[in-house]
């Protein structure tokens, strides 16, 4: 059963008077409830605007041009503020990267988790803090009682990031948004955090939305794989299609560019992401696309290869 449906989706950033940076430009895709579905693309392809789009907390001047967001069954962009907040934590749960810089400097990482317990499921404060050292233990924070009295700038990168999972998880959301969540931490770390989402996601049935530029990282958990390309959808499939069988050529080129290592911040071709306040007419990928063709000056149309592969290129379909 689908739990998040994004439609046509169009978010533009506001540069000047009249300019507008098309970030995120007409996408559709859903995720399936217990589904963990990888967001994929380079540095600028749009993939953390979709992520806050989703929860609305987009920065001031971006605006949500046209699309809808499907939650539940509710569209959260027409959602009222007291709507918004009663989801925010507590149906869809977040963590993103670098989680020192939002988890509040002045108060104990226990408090924290306390207080979500409190406002979101209602609990006095002996019980919230009862369950939030509990959560600290699923997370595999050693000694979480000790723990539990620090305050952010006392932890390291890994516990911090563990802390922000207690607290996004500490609702039972049905969708966790990750945004970058391994980024900067040690290959140890990393695969430890991995581990547990996965083992959340299999537990509790829980969603996910990976947003990542690590093919390692999509490799080991995801189960669908949605690669993005300057603010364009250009390919949509299973995890194994996309390593065995990539049909877009920006998709193949990923590939090839990280066969050793999978990350994408070192993905290299000739050009560059281009300028969205003023895109290529047609595919935004053409003027680094080895197979570019005439035809490639109109934008492609969505080309499905099987009910679970979708591509958008002219060297599919008619």
């Amino acid at each position: 059963m689908t739990l998040l449906s994004v439609q046509n989706l169009r978010v533009y950033y506001k540069v000047g008077n009249r300019l507008y940076l098309k970030a995120v430009d007409n996408i559709s895709f859903s995720i399936a409830e217990g589904e963990i579905v990888a967001l994929v693309g380079e540095s600028g392809s749009g993939k953390s605007t979709v992520a806050l789009a989703i929860l609305r907390l987009l920065p001031p001047v971006a605006e949500i041009i046209g699309g809808e967001i499907i939650f539940k069954g509710r569209n959260i962009l027409s959602m009222v503020s007291s709507e918004l907040r009663s989801i925010r934590g507590k149906e869809i749960g977040t963590i993103f990267q670098e989680p020192v810089s939002y988890l509040n400097p002045l108060i104990k990482v226990g408090e924290q988790i306390t207080e979500c317990l409190m406002v979101h499921e209602g609990l006095d404060k002996i019980t919230a803090t009862e369950k939030a050292k509990k959560l600290l233990e699923k997370v595999r924070i050693p000694d979480p009682d000790r723990i539990f009295h620090y305050y952010p700038h006392q932890l390291s990168g890994g516990m911090a990031q563990r802390v922000a999972l207690a607290i996004a998880i500490s609702c039972n959301p049905s969708l966790l948004i990750a945004d970058e969540p391994t980024s900067n931490l040690d290959v140890t770390v990393q695969a430890q955090i991995l581990n547990m989402l996965k083992k959340l996601n299999t537990e509790t049935m829980m969603s996910i939305l990976l947003i990542t530029h690590d093919l390692g990282v999509v490799s080991g958990i995801a189960d669908r794989v949605i690669v993005m390309y300057a603010g364009k959808l250009v390919e949509d499939t299973d995890v194994k299609n996309i390593f065995s069988q990539p049909l877009h050529p920006y998709s193949k080129l990923l590939l090839q560019s990280s066969k050793a290592h999978y990350d994408l911040e070192d993905f290299d071709t000739k050009g560059f992401l281009p300028d969205l306040t003023k895109p290529p007419l047609g595919c935004r990928f053409a003027p680094r696309c080895p197979y570019a063709m005439e035809k490639c000056t109109i934008e492609p149309a969505e080309s499905r290869v099987n009910s679970k592969h979708r591509v958008y290129c002219w060297l599919y379909g008619d």
